[in-house]
């Protein structure tokens, strides 16, 4: 007679839509397969990403039953077969399986062994959940698209929000100009994360005082994009993270017609990139800003705290 497999608690949402569809349940603890680790997860990030796809379905690559999230931190539970880089007891950061389902909603998550990264010592899991998905944007937008060089101008948009402040401190590690726009309340935070120059959005149109700008990255989406194009350089680079694959219609003509290019790139789980993140977070130069971590039973919650589009930093999930 075989034993009955494990058991774990996570969050699924019993439809597509609102928030309060979220839901705890009861399934099967998942056993790594070859290539894959079984990860108990200490804390989950939450992103943007699920509430979108909460809402819509997102692409539709969902397992049954759908559990939510991609940010993981925790501690490597068991091994599967050709792993030999990771051990049960160390302690693991990423983003796995993205955009596929992730499950990090949950007690325990699998995924190949390559999709996370040892996490930085110095930190706990709390802050180490909240750096994933919203680093790996931030640096693959900033290293790998648009190459930031020194002495750059660097506008992000949002800057104050979850990628947007882990964006502030990747630009100036790269010895960027880094411009934000964020409420008047958050200007100190940024200061104090390396931001050079700062607007209210909310005071006066950013395109009015800003110009000469390199880089553009915009979390916000609507006429942002368009109005970004005021700011730039020609040469420039235009990076729309708000509605991925696509910019807004009529923006990619008019940048070309300014000599800007654009981009709407979707993050990729990235190991080397996460090392290179967790150095960064070690030697003192990049830390996310954590504005509310609740119970994994609160999923519901931290979710309709993200949609107010109010949050500073990054909403994290305590699951044990």
């Amino acid at each position: 007679m075989h034993d009955q497999p494990e058991r774990m608690r996570a969050i699924t949402a019993t439809a597509w839509g609102a928030a309060d569809l979220l839901g705890e349940i009861d399934v099967d603890r998942p056993a790594p397969g070859p290539t894959e680790v079984l990860v108990r997860v200490h804390a989950a990030g939450v992103n943007p990403t699920d509430w979108k796809q909460r809402a819509t379905g997102g692409l539709g690559l969902w397992s049954e039953p759908p559990i939510l999230g991609y940010d993981v931190s925790g501690t490597v539970e068991a091994v599967g077969l050709g792993v030999d880089f990771f051990s049960p007891g160390d302690e693991v950061f990423g983003m796995p399986r993205f955009p596929h389902q992730a499950g990090a909603y949950a007690e325990y998550v699998t995924a190949p062994a390559r999709r996370f990264a040892p996490k930085p010592a110095s930190i706990d899991h709390i802050q180490a959940a909240a750096l994933p998905m919203a680093s790996l944007i931030a640096w693959q937008v900033l290293v790998d698209t648009a190459d930031v060089q020194e002495g750059q101008r660097v506008l992000v948009h949002a800057a104050a929000g979850g990628v947007g402040h882990l964006a502030v401190q990747i630009a100036k590690t790269r010895g960027a100009h880094v411009i934000g726009t964020a409420r008047t309340k958050n200007h100190e935070l940024l200061r104090s994360l390396g931001a050079d120059e700062l607007v209210d959005y909310a005071e006066r149109p950013f395109e009015e005082v800003v110009a000469g700008v390199d880089i553009v990255l915009d979390t916000v989406g609507g006429d942002y994009p368009a109005r970004s194009l005021d700011t730039m350089r020609r040469g420039g680079i235009l990076v729309c993270l708000a509605s991925p694959f696509d910019p807004p219609a009529g923006v990619v003509e008019e940048a070309t017609r300014r000599g800007v290019r654009t981009s709407a790139p979707l993050v990729e789980p990235d190991r080397l990139a996460l090392t290179a993140i967790a150095d960064l977070v070690t030697a003192g130069r990049l830390r996310a800003e954590i504005a509310t971590v609740l119970p994994l039973a609160q999923a519901r919650r931290a979710h309709e705290l993200g949609e107010t589009g109010q949050t500073r930093g990054k909403i994290v999930l305590q699951v044990i």
